[in-house]
């Protein structure tokens, strides 16, 4: 699929978690762009283009299920891996109902992360 960056959005209220997973994979070569809330990935998808966004289930200021579903409306074809913690999957499936690709529970495994990205996008790389 060529040399050109992977464009991902990275959504997490968690700033010191959001900075580290941007480093981590800006460092395996991908562009990323972070947004710290619902709000402002919802400006930054108006903004500029993404080949998928990795989405927290639980934002400051909005549920991930209401950012998931403003973004298959601007965007119907984004590829939105939901990322969970607190033990709540029923909410993570509940995103997929809503046209989700997947999800993993947090805190996950940066290959595990990685892997779904490149299934998301089309990407599967073979090993």
């Amino acid at each position: 699929m060529g040399d050109a960056a992977l464009r991902l959005l990275l959504v997490d209220d968690e700033t010191g978690f959001l900075d580290v997973l941007r480093k981590r994979l800006t460092k395996r070569g991908m562009s990323v762009v972070g947004a710290a809330s619902g709000t402002e990935a919802i400006q930054t998808l108006r903004k500029q283009d993404f080949d998928v966004v990795i989405l927290d289930l639980k934002l400051g200021d909005m549920d991930g299920i209401e950012v998931l579903e403003v973004f298959k409306k601007m965007v119907p074809e984004l590829p939105v891996i939901m990322l969970t913690g607190h033990g709540s999957e029923q909410a993570a499936r509940e995103g997929m109902a809503h046209g989700a690709f997947d999800y993993l529970l947090k805190p996950c495994d940066l290959d595990a992360l990685l892997a779904k990205v490149n299934q998301a996008v089309g990407r599967e790389e073979e090993q």
